[in-house]
């Protein structure tokens, strides 16, 4: 017979209300939702502890963290992939699209290497393998000022699992490094380069990015297109940033680093993830627009988790808060990722969907994840 799930006396997130009731799983999908306190025979009593839908998360640095955990250091890989699942199913995430840079600077001794295809690779074997807790896909982060993104990207195909392709321009002078001056500061602090050096790489990143810019846009959007991806666009800056975007055809802006910039997304329907980190510490640690500006204005849609796993779920309770609403705030986290992604057997509390579920004590502005459950097997 089929295992029933029952979590009951819960305070339950559904799509549009709050309320205490109970819900039930089995053969991986919800079955059922019903109002009240009442605690069935065989059922988990949650005393009031939220209950809401897995957490999805469409942009982390996470798995670099565990992969490279002191400058110079390579960690192996597959305790790494593991490590860093454990930490997400035991933060509430259940969805994962882990982020990997596809673009390198092959004749620089100091140029960033190739490793997307390799740890997709590894990733995919894992998911296989049966090893890995949480439901993880590939984001492509397409670094378009680089000498090999179109023998990277076509290295990937749609077996891969590729959710999202967003395009990246750090060239010095564009986007999130417009400030030649915040540049400098994260490169010589992050690198040690002299002032001579930090001279000489402006010079030939600007003279590449100037040089590649179009064609390897044009390489990233074909390959969102050819692998079913998401197209996203990062650290949209201005509203001409975002008529670009609008054209390659985004439906995602990660991180827009102004006001205009949100704005000019809200006007052409793409979708704002802000960095939950930015909204938890109450602005941007590299100066740019805060997430919690943005809330009050209507204009966030999305929240990452970006280099704080934990943040996911502290960022969508703060967010329940500001808005007096705490069924729009786990959307931002749930739905609305589900969303923008094209994943529609998840992301919400409703019969029939799948039973990635998570059960929240919370402690003001903090929630500890009590119970994960993905695909209605539990995991944490």
């Amino acid at each position: 017979m089929t295992e029933t799930t029952i979590l009951a006396n819960a305070t339950l997130v559904l799509p549009d209300t709050v309320l205490r009731g109970a819900i039930a799983f089995a053969d991986g999908v919800i079955a059922g939702i019903d109002e009240g306190d009442a605690v069935p025979t065989g059922a988990i009593d949650c005393a009031g502890d939220l209950v809401m839908p897995g957490l999805i998360e469409l942009h982390t640095d996470n798995l670099e963290r565990h992969i490279q955990p002191r400058p110079g250091v390579d960690w192996p890989h597959t305790p790494a992939m593991i490590a860093h699942d454990a930490e997400l199913a035991g933060v509430g995430i259940t969805t994962v699209f882990d982020a990997l840079r596809v673009g390198s600077l092959v004749s620089r001794e100091r140029g960033a290497r190739e490793y997307a295809r390799k740890m997709a690779d590894e990733i995919m074997a894992a998911r296989k393998a049966g090893v890995l807790r949480v439901n993880h896909l590939i984001h492509l982060r397409a670094e378009v000022c680089s000498e090999t993104l179109t023998a990277e990207l076509a290295k990937f195909g749609p077996e891969d699992s590729v959710g999202i392709v967003s395009l990246m321009d750090h060239t010095p002078g564009q986007r999130q490094f417009a400030d030649l001056a915040q540049l400098r500061r994260y490169m010589r602090g992050k690198y040690g380069l002299t002032e001579e050096e930090f001279q000489a790489h402006v010079e030939v990143q600007t003279a590449l990015g100037n040089r590649v810019r179009d064609a390897h846009e044009r390489a990233a959007v074909d390959a969102a297109q050819a692998l079913g991806a998401t197209l996203a666009s990062h650290d949209d800056t201005t509203a001409d940033h975002v008529a670009r975007s609008a054209r390659h055809g985004a439906a995602l802006a990660e991180f827009p680093t102004t006001a205009q910039a949100a704005r000019a997304c809200r006007d052409h329907a793409i979708a704002v993830m802000m960095g939950a980190p930015n909204l938890i510490r109450g602005g941007s640690h590299s100066g740019n627009v805060a997430a919690r500006d943005l809330a009050e204005e209507g204009l966030l849609n999305v929240l990452s988790s970006d280099y704080v796993p934990s943040s996911l779920l502290s960022g969508a309770l703060i967010l329940g808060d500001l808005w007096g609403d705490l069924a729009r705030g786990v959307a931002t986290v749930t739905s609305a990722p589900a969303r923008a992604t094209g994943l529609t057997d998840r992301g919400t509390l409703t019969i029939g969907t799948r039973a990635d579920v998570v059960r929240v004590h919370r402690f003001g502005n903090s929630g500890a994840v009590r119970g994960t459950w993905v695909a209605g097997q539990r995991v944490a």
